[in-house]
């Protein structure tokens, strides 16, 4: 593997935005099983929508898929119980028209009042595509994603678009009524390979990377920083990843043992079958870190990744007491990393335990961390204890 010379690199962060992540497809407290599952519901994306709200998240991801419930429904539904909350939701090329899905981002934005965030997605598991009439093999999707792309934003900066390309064609097409956002909302869009990076160098503001290991983030960020620089554009960078953090290692580690304990041989051999048939390079990237092996899953200090036996797409999380998964973190912000796209098992708890204990230790932007209301009489169990109340703890910022 290459090592990239700093300024090969994009510029350190010095502060980081951090999203959560809506379970659309359910949550529980083990993987690969039904026990302690929690069906998706409105009350229950609610409560995880209300505590990264509440908490100072950025935003959050909700994912797509046959497997998931329709985000921009989800979305819709959370924007009236939220009011900071950005929404990070995916667009579909080949799956939805560019003008149709211009307008839709357009209205979402304007509901929201500016909080829509704009996930392109050009999907990796060809059975999935072909059930949505899809039959484009990986090179040309990406064909199709620079076209869709191409309208799409022209669009949403209020041009009428006559366009004829390889795959799409519209002809005065227009967008009536503009996003709140200017000149649209932010494109975001994960793509490892170089038909991927192509599109990202040319259309979208943040590009972003599953949890490698640092070197191998680095070797990407480095390839996508002079394919941007060779249009004359410059990007924002993105991390998604999974937390497990407790006030110890042990307790941390502990856990995420914990979240694999129901798996057996038999169904991680069937994650294994179905993600050798994607043509995602990125899930080709993620399913290599761990091989369907449990004795070797710390591919990195503090990195692990028991997820991705059972999981498609983020595979990886990072596992450890607060002070270590934060030194983690900045570790990806000394390469140009400014947002992480954070999970864990249970999301609502998760939620809370990872704004608690690692937010403090962050150099977080604005945007992130503001929202926190401060602890009222704070005792062993947030009341008043004999009309007693401590003083709170004080934690600084790095």
């Amino acid at each position: 593997m290459r090592v990239p010379s700093p300024g090969e690199l994009p510029e350190p962060a010095d502060r980081t935005d951090i999203l959560w992540f809506l379970p659309t497809h359910g949550d529980g407290r083990y993987l690969g099983t039904s026990e302690g599952d929690r069906a998706v519901s409105l009350a229950y994306l609610r409560q995880i929508a209300e505590a990264a709200d509440s908490n100072g998240y950025y935003g959050v991801l909700l994912p797509t898929g046959c497997s998931c419930e329709d985000s921009r429904g989800i979305a819709s539904a959370m924007v009236p119980l939220t009011e900071r909350l950005r929404f990070l939701v995916a667009v579909r090329p080949g799956l939805e028209s560019p003008a149709v899905a211009a307008r839709m981002a357009a209205s979402l934005d304007r509901l929201s009042k500016g909080r829509l965030l704009v996930n392109v997605v050009a999907g990796g598991d060809p059975a999935e595509l072909h059930g949505d009439g899809l039959f484009l093999d990986h090179d040309e999707r990406y064909v199709l994603t620079d076209e869709f792309l191409a309208i799409w934003r022209r669009l949403m900066t209020g041009e009428s678009v006559t366009y004829a390309g390889r795959h799409l064609r519209v002809e005065a097409s227009k967008l009536l009524f503009p996003p709140a956002q200017l000149p649209y909302p932010p494109l975001y869009f994960g793509g490892s390979s170089a038909a991927g990076m192509e599109v990202a160098a040319d259309h979208v503001d943040v590009y972003l990377s599953w949890g490698e290991p640092p070197a191998q983030v680095a070797e990407k960020l480095a390839t996508m920083k002079a394919a941007a620089a060779a249009k004359n554009r410059t990007l924002c960078y993105g991390i998604r990843l999974h937390v497990i953090v407790r006030e110890s290692e042990a307790a941390a580690w502990a856990v995420a043992e914990q979240l694999i304990a129901r798996l057996d041989d038999q169904a991680i051999a069937k994650a294994r079958e179905t993600f050798a048939r994607f043509d995602s390079v990125g899930q080709q990237r993620m399913s290599a870190l761990h091989q369907g092996r449990r004795d070797k899953l710390e591919i990195s200090p503090n990195l692990w990744a028991g997820v991705g036996l059972v999981r498609g797409g983020a595979g990886t999380a990072l596992v450890g007491d607060p002070e270590t998964v934060a030194a983690r973190l900045k570790e990806y912000m000394a390469l140009g990393i400014d947002r992480f796209i954070l999970s864990g098992y249970p999301h609502l708890e998760e939620c809370y335990r990872f704004a608690e204990l690692v937010f403090p230790l962050l150099p977080l932007a604005r945007t992130t961390g503001v929202a926190r209301l401060p602890v009222r009489n704070a005792g062993p169990f947030g009341e008043t204890i004999a009309d007693f109340s401590p003083a709170p703890a004080v934690a600084s910022r790095s």
